[in-house]
């Protein structure tokens, strides 16, 4: 890979580089199929194991639907992080807004939910994006929202 070159994928390692989240708070596996500045698809394989489920709900775990959002963001922040080399530059993301959002089917343990995100509108520090969650093929959620990007100086 040459220094110009944007990766196509971002691995949990690259991920940790890009955005500051850590457990229990770090809410996507993996992003491929990055397209810079464009789109990208989030990968988070959902277990028993994560803390939500002890209360949400103990005898039918459901996946928080804000987690689906707050995923699909991190997707969104890691797309760009990756667009513009932002790896180690202490890059933060602060929602601003969030439309349209629909919940269509329940996402639980075992599920592997399958974020795609794509930009509407970027480049400065606030951005756009349209973003869905499936779970075997069938949408589980989907969302537009905003957010603005505190690069780094320097």
């Amino acid at each position: 890979m040459t220094e110009t070159t944007v990766p196509t994928e971002a691995d949990i390692q690259l991920i940790q580089r890009i955005i500051p989240h850590r457990y229990p708070f770090l809410l996507v596996d993996k992003v491929r199929d990055i397209v810079p500045m464009k789109s990208a698809v989030g990968i988070k394989n959902v277990t028993f194991n994560e803390p939500q489920f002890t209360g949400h709900f103990p005898s039918m775990p459901v996946f928080p639907g804000v987690q689906i959002v707050e995923a699909m963001a991190q997707t969104a922040a890691v797309m760009v992080g990756v667009s513009m080399g932002l790896q180690d530059k202490n890059m933060l993301v602060y929602f601003m807004g969030i439309d349209a959002c629909k919940f269509r089917r329940k996402v639980g343990p075992g599920d592997q939910l399958v974020m795609t995100v794509t930009t509407k509108r970027g480049g400065g520090k606030v951005w756009k994006f349209a973003a869905r969650g499936e779970v075997d093929g069938e949408l589980a959620a989907e969302a537009e929202f905003s957010a603005m990007m505190d690069f780094p100086k320097g």
